[in-house]
């Protein structure tokens, strides 16, 4: 009888040691990717009209304070500064305006980096005057901050145009 009460006894030390060490396992972080991926969509598309407005200031607060601006045909921007002083130069292009809109967007699992790309229009006027439009795609690299809100990391478009002949 005292050998089955110390089995038992054992048997019950050792479930409840497995419950214990079971139940103080981390769990998982929730997966909140769709979320972070609709609240991604929505600064992208609040982007593009802050943009439409021409304020450097609205324009450059959706990126990360050491953010980078890969535009075509121009040097890297890195820096809230280096990335206004282009979009400024950008908004003084007689007939400029931009806009763009996500199609595609995606979170890491881990909820801390995410992507959006799309399709951008940009519109200048030429030497005559006459509006000239472009259209190309873009991708995002996004960082989620410390308030939980999202800023451009990087920032990289390019045209669907071909390259004009060279000058002759």
């Amino acid at each position: 009888m005292k050998k089955r009460c110390r089995i038992a006894c054992r048997a019950a030390c050792y479930g409840l040691a497995a419950l214990l060490l079971g139940c103080s396992q981390p769990q998982p972080a929730p997966d909140t990717r769709a979320a972070d991926e609709a609240a991604i969509r929505e600064a992208d598309i609040a982007w593009s009209k802050a943009t439409a407005t021409k304020q450097a200031d609205a324009m450059v607060s959706y990126y990360d304070e050491g953010g980078s601006l890969l535009g075509p045909n121009v040097p890297i921007a890195t820096g809230k500064e280096a990335i206004r002083k282009v979009w400024a130069q950008l908004f003084e292009i007689p007939g400029f305006s931009v806009s763009w809109q996500p199609v595609k967007v995606e979170a890491a699992r881990s909820g801390d980096f995410a992507y959006s790309q799309g399709t951008y229009e940009i519109t200048v006027n030429d030497p005559k005057g006459n509006p000239v439009t472009d259209r190309g795609k873009y991708v995002v690299v996004w960082k989620r901050q410390a308030d939980k809100s999202w800023k451009a990391m990087a920032d990289m478009f390019n045209s669907d145009l071909p390259p004009a002949p060279p000058a002759k």
